[in-house]
Parts: structure tokens; sequence; C-alpha cells
């Protein structure tokens, strides 16, 4: 196998002690692999080792790292934003190498199906119906079946397929067996009582659970103090697997509770920061670049403490060339609402910067010269999670339980996503592009055909002679000059 470039060495040795995405590229510039890391620089660090490369039980991968020429990241906040953002990107780009996420196999939903007498917990891969309700979707399938064999002991609920058996007056029975199943629990009940045991467990899953959690570490501590090794460690896997299935858990807009829940989070944010009216509609901007290259910004919209993604906009900086956030800040705030105050449309509650003071004035200041009295503007600075206010006042400090800290900060990390992802699919379709202007006698006008006809570079790769010449303005002497340079590249 061909050892790694001299420049790839250098990018990897580089790479950052954090969570991220990382993306390997070919020759032509094609992601053929898309991975996270809690540690980018030490999981990507492992593909270049001589050990892994020459392993003759793991073929796959030596193919793709053979083909690999480079490779780009995007750094995250955290190891559950990795793995959407990891998921969205395989979706997006349909890496070769890739199996995890082409299909969903990866991500799971509980479903209840509250509509009849007797609900039970399933696992599902769609949204089926709007009758039901749906918690997730849930990242780690091998802890989620964990978590709920857990709470079908803790609860006393029916999974999957099982049939209660029916009695008389009015009650059922939940196993053949109660004391393998529930521990004890009572096994023959009414419907009703049933019903309390479903939203205990319902509950569960919205992530009132810490109760619970503490329960089973205090359990696993008595455990270990008694010696007794083997039944610390079962609590132990037991309490990693409910912490990392049930944390965050995202909820389905049908479910009633779960509005309730966004309710008192939008309640908490008006107290928190001071504001006179809830902040039903939020925005909240994020730049990204990569050195100054490639500046973009994305704003993602809320509304009633949810996503509303037909809202969300993508912002190409055109007014300079380089790195000034603050300029960039200022730049899409102002284009944002100038459009609206075009369209006559009214302004958001709450606007959130992903940045410190200098964008947040920068946010300002775009109120001011379009002259319009701006809404209610706070930073959220990454580092310390701190509130940061465009007045006198002192950066706010929230508790990192704090249900209003929480939703400001998924309302950032919604942000910060998107325009990652926005800047990620730009230089990856210019650097897919980039092949073409080494060709020879491909000026602009023919690149652009080829593009507009073939649609991607893979395709142009891929095209025979007869078919490169149907593109127009590329004839049949020039299709042949154009294969024979793609073969070579």
């Amino acid at each position: 196998m061909a050892a790694p470039s001299s420049d790839l060495k250098e990018k990897v040795r580089r790479l950052p002690h954090s969570p991220g995405v990382y993306m390997f590229k070919d020759q032509f510039g094609e992601i053929i692999y898309v991975g996270k890391a809690k540690d980018l620089k030490k999981r990507v660090s492992t593909y270049f080792q001589p050990s892994r490369r020459f392993r003759i039980d793991q073929p796959k991968i030596g193919a793709m790292i053979e083909l690999i020429r480079d490779l780009e990241i995007l750094e995250v906040h955290s190891d559950a934003e990795a793995i959407l953002l990891e998921g969205k990107l395989i979706k997006e780009y349909k890496p070769r190498f890739n199996t995890d996420f082409t299909d969903d196999k990866r991500f799971l939903l509980v479903r209840v199906d509250i509509q009849n007498t007797i609900p039970k917990f399933q696992l599902v891969r769609t949204k089926r119906d709007n009758q039901s309700l749906y918690f997730g979707p849930f990242a780690y399938a091998k802890l989620l079946r964990t978590t709920l064999a857990e709470m079908q002991r803790k609860f006393g609920i029916l999974l999957g397929d099982s049939k209660p058996g029916i009695l008389k007056k009015g009650k059922f029975r939940l196993y053949d067996d109660a004391r393998a199943e529930i521990y004890g629990q009572p096994n023959e009940m009414t419907p009703a009582e049933y019903q309390t045991r479903v939203e205990q467990a319902c509950d569960f899953l919205r992530g009132k659970s810490r109760e619970w959690l503490k329960e089973i570490k205090a359990e696993m501590k008595i455990a270990a103090a008694k010696l007794q090794f083997e039944k610390a460690a079962e609590l132990r896997d037991i309490h990693q697997a409910l912490k990392r299935t049930l944390t965050p858990t995202r909820k389905f807009k049908h479910d009633p509770r779960a509005r309730e829940d966004r309710s008192e989070n939008l309640k908490a944010l008006r107290d928190a920061l001071g504001l006179s009216v809830m902040p039903r509609r939020m925005e909240c901007f994020d730049i990204s670049h990569i050195s100054g290259s490639f500046v973009v910004a994305s704003m993602v919209h809320f509304r009633n403490g949810a996503p509303d993604k037909a809202q969300y906009r993508n912002f190409k900086i055109k007014s300079f060339v380089g790195n000034d956030d603050f300029r960039a800040m200022r730049e899409v705030v102002e284009r944002r609402y100038r459009r609206v105050q075009d369209e006559q449309k009214r302004l958001p509650d709450l606007i959130v910067i992903d940045g410190g003071i200098g964008q947040v004035q920068a946010a300002v200041e775009a109120f001011n010269g379009l002259n319009i009295l701006p809404p209610p503007i706070i930073g959220l600075a990454k580092k310390e999670e701190s509130i940061v206010f465009p007045d006198a006042r002192k950066d706010l400090q929230l508790p990192r339980s704090d249900d209003a800290l929480r939703l400001l900060q998924r309302l950032r990390d919604e942000a910060h996503r998107c325009a990652n992802s926005f800047n990620a699919k730009l230089r990856s379709q210019r650097i897919r592009e980039s092949v073409l202007d080494d060709m020879p006698g491909l000026g602009p006008t023919r690149r652009h055909n080829l593009l507009k006809h073939f649609k991607s570079l893979a395709k142009i790769k891929r095209a025979t002679v007869e078919e490169l010449s149907q593109a127009e303005g590329i004839g049949s002497k020039f299709a042949e000059e154009l294969h024979e340079f793609l073969q070579r590249t």
C-alpha cells in the first residue's frame, strides 16, 4: 500500500483533540468516507498506523486507506452533535465506504401505541402514524434495547409483540411468569392501573430519569463496598446505557407532554433574560469558515421551542473576502432583517448570536444601519456558555442543568450544525469541480455545460466519450481528450 503523503501526514498531525466529523477524500476530491470522533486527532491517526494499514482481516479498511489523498474535519460541541452531523453528511454525500447510515438503520425510535387499551413499547425506524407517541431518535441501538429491558423490570410494561392474557372482572395478566419479568410487581391489573405504569415509563423517556439513575448509582457503590464486583459491574453498565441512551431525548411535536415541556422551557428563558414577551419565535445566527475561506452563515428558526426548518436560511458572505467574524455577522443580520422589513414580516421575539460581545455588537450595528429598533439580542459564548448582553448588563451564567440554558444550547447547536454543513457542502463541491480547471481548453462555459449536463463530477468521470460529446459545446474530438485526461488524473 502507498504511504500517506507528507501533506496528509501534516494535516493529521495538526488535528485538534476535540469532537467532530472527519471526511476522507480520493484524488478527485470525492468524499469516500465520513466518520465521527470524540477526539479527532486520536481517531483519525489510527487509520494511518502501519499495523492498521496492513491487516489482512480488514480488507475494506485497507482498500479505503489506499485511496485517501486528503481529509477535512468539522468540529462540533459534543459527541451527540457529531453523531447527528455524521448521519446527515453520509446521507448527503453517500460515500462508497459508508454503510451504517445509508438506510437509517442506526437510528431507532420508541413507539408507544397509546391509542390501544393496553399500550406496548416497540422499537421502530420510522414514524408510522399520529396516534402513537414517539421518542427518539436514539443513536445507540444496543444501549436502547438495554434501557427498554430495564424499563420493563422497573415499570412493568409490555414490550414488542407481547400479548396480555384477559381475565375476569376487567383485569388482564401481563406475563405468564410474573417473577421472571417484572420482579415482584403485580401481574394482574386493570387497564387504568396499567396506564399509570405507561405514563411513568413515558416520563422516564422524556428525560425525567435522574432519580432512577441516582438509585442505580447508589446500588452500584453499595455492591462495590460489599465486594460484589460482578453485580457492581452489571449496575455500572446499566447506568451507562441508560444515561447515554436518554441524553438527550427528542420529542415529536404531536406529543402533548412534549409541548408542555417546551412551554415550561420558554417560560424559564423569559424569566432568566427578563423578557417582556414569551420568546415563541427565536432566530439564531452562526458563522462558519476555514481560515477565512468559504465564509458562510446559517440562521435557524425555533417556533414555540422547536425547530421550524421551513424558516432556515443559509448565506454566502458577499461583502468581503477573508477572516472577519464581526463583519460577516453584521452582513448576514442586515441582509436577513432588511428582507423581513421589505416583506413587512414580524421580527422574532429573540435573536441569539453564536459568539461573544463582538458578534452581538455587530448584530446591533446591523439594525442601526437599517434604522430598525431591534428585538432583544443576546450572545451565547461557547467556552463558558455565558449569556452575553449588548447593554451594560453583566454576562449571565446559568447552571448547566437549567432549562433556559438547555433551550439556548439546542438553538445554538442547530445553527452551528447547519453552518458547518453548508460550509462543507460548498467546499466539497468546489474541490470536486477543481480537477476540471487543469484540463487544457476547458474554459468556464464548457465546464458549466458539463456540470449542468451530468450534474456531478463523478458522473462526468464515468461517462464514455460518446456521452461526453453530448454535452453542449463538447465536440467528439474534445470529448476524447477530456476522457483521456480524466482517466489519467
